[in-house]
């Protein structure tokens, strides 16, 4: 072999090398976090959805033939969301953002279509499409909107220190608000308020602004709760919950003996009594009193703990994120599934009106539980050191020349033209009679 051979053979050995200990790399500590408590909870949820659904089904049927309908539809959707978790982790940040009006524009579509076709559970018409497809278009649109806020703060970061400013992203969310609103669903309306706030705090938003925001919206929120009476019976029943324990205040009022009966370590699973028809829709939006019951304070606790590494180690990716969209990114993403969380454990417990908002991974709903893992797989991306340019734009003539002449401004090369022309008429004749005195000399040498 020659030497070429092997010095060739030899660079190529090393780069291989060096590729394969690239893709060997290991995660970071906030990537592995992230991971832990997803699956975490996942596993959670499987557990808690099969319980809290199997004894109503086997009660309504009369047999043990369908006791797992809900857990076979959560791990099927579940697999699903995973495999795009892991596709988005890997690759899907910078096309994410290239489709974000595509996304935004299938949301609003789906919100208008919901309205139209939508079917109708429990007085609100909140689901697209029958049977085994079923999408909630709001658990698009809160992704959706938190990806074109993060887009426009981003291209322009100076939108974000004015209310004029940021003014295009307020109309947008207000639209969505206003559509949601109309299928009834008040409890997404205060998801997407919240996650908005915190996308602007993390694009650097004034905290005056944000107050004055603030000010309308809740005006706008006790006007909304006035004018419809279910409203207003929820705002009274968590005011005073023992005024209507068999209306209004049923729910809440089951909620608590669910807590109060699990004790520090539960009844253990399968053996809570509430989830029989006293919890209504135990195995979505009151998941959270079937864990209390039957795993106790302590499984409260861990659910509360694995949220906790949840929101720690998402604003600790979007404080190391390598660029602003990422940042702003991250940090709406993480502040959407923790705020969702936030309201349902609150209002199990209590401490806020029922607004029927299921908690994020672990209450079953197709439709949200894709949104979450798409959002989480956003998150990994950002936190294995994803990135994503701004949208290409096309450049003028101009831009082309500046790049093109290593980004030098026209009046600079007017100058460095100018002097080059006074070096050539002027200041460059004695240099250009040396050039002739050697041409000759050379001539003469080469004859004698």
């Amino acid at each position: 072999m020659s030497a070429i051979g092997a010095l060739t053979l030899g660079r190529g050995k090393g780069a291989k090398a060096k590729a394969a200990k690239k893709r060997r790399r290991p995660h970071s500590t906030e990537y592995n976090m992230l991971l832990t408590a997803t699956l975490c909870l996942l596993a959670l949820g499987a557990v808690m959805v099969f319980s809290a659904s199997s004894t109503t089904r086997v009660l309504q049927d009369g047999g043990l033939s369908d006791s797992a309908f809900y857990l076979k539809r959560t791990l099927m959707f579940g697999a699903v969301g995973l495999v795009i978790m892991h596709l988005v982790a890997r690759h899907g940040l910078k096309a994410v953002r290239e489709l974000t009006p595509v996304i935004l524009g299938v949301s609003f579509f789906l919100l208008l279509a919901v309205l139209a076709v939508g079917t109708e559970v429990n007085g609100a018409s909140r689901w697209i499409g029958g049977g085994f497809l079923q999408i909630q278009p709001s658990e698009i649109a809160k992704v959706a909107l938190i990806l074109y806020g993060a887009d426009l703060l981003a291209n322009k970061p100076k939108r974000a220190r004015s209310i004029e400013g940021f003014m295009p992203f307020l109309v947008v969310v207000g639209i969505s608000c206003v559509l949601i609103m109309a299928e009834p669903d008040m409890g997404t309306t205060m998801v997407i308020t919240f996650a908005v706030a915190a996308t602007l705090i993390a694009a650097g938003a004034r905290p005056v602004d944000l107050g004055k925001i603030a000010l309308v919206i809740g005006a706008l929120a006790l006007l909304m709760a006035v004018i419809e009476p279910y409203r207003m019976a929820r705002l009274t029943a968590f005011l005073n919950p023992t005024a209507d324990a068999a209306g209004a205040g049923f729910q809440a009022a089951q909620a608590k003996i669910a807590l109060g009966s699990g004790g520090l370590f539960g009844v253990g699973i399968g053996n809570g009594v509430q989830k029989a028809f006293y919890l209504p829709e135990a195995h979505t939006d009151m998941i959270s009193a079937v864990i209390g019951e039957e795993l106790g304070l302590v499984g409260i606790a861990g659910v509360v703990g694995l949220f906790g590494m949840f929101g720690y180690a998402g604003f600790k990716t979007a404080q190391k994120a390598r660029d602003n969209y990422s940042k702003i990114l991250v940090a709406g993403l993480t502040s959407l599934i923790l705020v969702q969380a936030t309201i349902n454990l609150f209002a199990v417990m209590g401490l806020a009106p029922l607004t029927g908002v299921p908690l994020p991974f672990v209450s079953y709903g197709n439709s949200s539980l894709m949104a979450c893992l798409f959002s989480v797989g956003l998150i990994l991306n950002v936190a294995g050191g994803g990135r994503a340019a701004a949208r290409k734009s096309t450049p003028t003539r101009a831009g082309k020349l500046r790049v093109v002449e290593g980004g030098r401004s026209p009046a600079r090369e007017r100058s460095r033209a100018s002097g080059a022309r006074k070096a050539k008429s002027g200041g460059g004749g004695g240099g250009n009679r040396g050039a002739r005195r050697a041409r000759h000399g050379g001539r003469r040498r080469a004859s004698g």
